[in-house]
């Protein structure tokens, strides 16, 4: 009897699991749809992009010289004027070198004089020789070895001379050395970077040391971004742009495109290119170095009518459209349905339509050609669309579907059947 009664059991609850799945498998329930008004306003097609905050002129300060950092006369943050010294480089062993090119200078001018005396005595005894020989006092052979004598001063005399030519040159030099240990900020700027400290050697053998970096001018900076090939297309000098930075979380800074640079960038086989966006920072709160996340104005329509980028996506059930004799969905030039996987990046693509809904409740496919979009609302234009006409965008989920997941399985949790997303409650 036990078993018996078991059996009968299992019956039961298999006939009263087959009676609910049935009747309510059955049940025909009217679609819900969510609809929006069509509105008219402006639509603003956007290109976005991340880049980064830097000064507009940067310039690295450097020193020419090897030596040690002997002080610091800047340091982060610091205001400095054009000219105004900002290091000093240890400066005596340049002063000595200075001292020695001075005594060489020195003992080359001394030189030069003593050729000039030479130079005069050779020319008096060349005279003499020359007098004499008319009198049958010497020999022609001495009045050439007098010759010789005077020629070879006047050679002497040019080679002194080059020497003290050579001896100021490094002089020249020399002081020119002295004067770079003294490091002179070459513009207005901000001091944005310090790479030294006071008791540092620094080395000029092979390439200028960098010591500051100098913002020029942080009341006008810019933001260098990185924008697709894809999006490059619609981007002119002179656009309008807008960014946002996290330290500022939902400011919007206003500026505008100043270069479109034509150099690739090319990282890991995708191709950016650097869009430069100028804007004004009169109180210094961008900082070189901040995220930007920029939108920069493509296109701009104004009072047009326009509708959620869903209600061109949206496509009604199978069931509903095989209810009303619309098993195929065509438009005027006999191409296929649209695809319901949004929006195209082609804007030239005409083959869009929308579903509105009359005063009765009943559903029509309008056609409409589409503008631009801004990721949010799209441009349409059609005969049959007026500002305040209802479109559907989606079909409302009923409340047996959103708790199926908390149903037993065969309840309504596991595979449904074709339409039953689309059954109200």
């Amino acid at each position: 009897m036990r078993r018996v009664s078991i059996i009968v059991g299992v019956l039961a609850l298999g006939l009263a699991i087959a009676g609910y799945v049935f009747f309510n498998g059955e049940r025909k329930v009217p679609v819900r749809y969510r609809t929006v008004p069509v509105e008219r306003g402006t639509v603003v097609s956007l290109v976005t992009a991340t880049g980064t905050i830097n000064p507009i002129t940067t310039v690295q300060v450097g020193s020419q010289v090897s030596g040690m950092i002997e002080s610091l006369h800047a340091d982060f943050n610091s205001k400095v004027k054009a000219n105004q010294v900002v290091a000093r480089i240890d400066p005596f062993p340049y002063q000595a070198r200075r001292d020695q090119a001075v005594a060489s200078l020195a003992n080359a001018k001394a030189a030069l004089e003593k050729a000039r005396v030479d130079l005069a005595q050779r020319r008096r005894e060349l005279d003499r020789a020359k007098s004499l020989i008319g009198q049958q006092f010497i020999s022609q052979n001495e009045v050439d070895v007098a010759l010789t004598a005077s020629e070879g001063a006047v050679a002497q005399l040019k080679v002194t001379e080059a020497a003290v030519k050579q001896a100021e040159a490094m002089l020249q030099a020399a002081e020119l050395d002295l004067k770079y240990t003294v490091i002179r900020s070459p513009v207005d700027g901000v001091v944005i970077s310090r790479l030294v400290e006071v008791g540092q050697r620094i080395s000029a053998s092979f390439s200028i040391p960098t010591l500051f970096l100098i913002a020029e001018d942080v009341t006008k900076m810019q933001v260098d971004t990185n924008v697709s090939e894809a999006d490059i297309g619609g981007i002119v000098e002179g656009k309008a742009a807008s960014f946002t930075v996290d330290a500022y979380p939902g400011e919007a800074f206003q500026g505008r495109v100043r270069q479109v640079r034509n150099a690739p960038i090319n990282i890991q086989n995708v191709v950016t290119y650097d869009v430069v966006v100028e804007f004004d920072n009169p109180e210094f709160r961008l900082k070189p170095g901040m995220t930007a996340n920029v939108s920069i104005v493509v296109q701009k329509r104004e009072d047009v009518l326009k509708v959620p980028n869903a209600a061109l996506r949206f496509v009604p059930p199978k069931a509903v459209r095989d209810e009303r004799g619309e098993t195929a969905l065509k438009n005027g030039n006999g191409a296929g349905a649209r695809p319901a996987a949004g929006v195209p990046a082609d804007p030239m693509n005409r083959q869009w339509a929308v579903w509105k809904m009359d005063a009765s409740g009943e559903l029509e496919r309008v056609p409409v050609e589409m503008g631009i979009s801004d990721r949010s609302y799209v441009e349409i234009s059609a005969a049959g669309i007026q500002e305040g006409d209802q479109v559907v965008i989606g079909i409302e989920s009923p409340r047996s579907e959103r708790k199926a997941g908390e149903l037993p399985p065969g309840f309504g949790g596991g595979q449904q059947r074709s339409g039953r997303r689309d059954r109200g409650m």
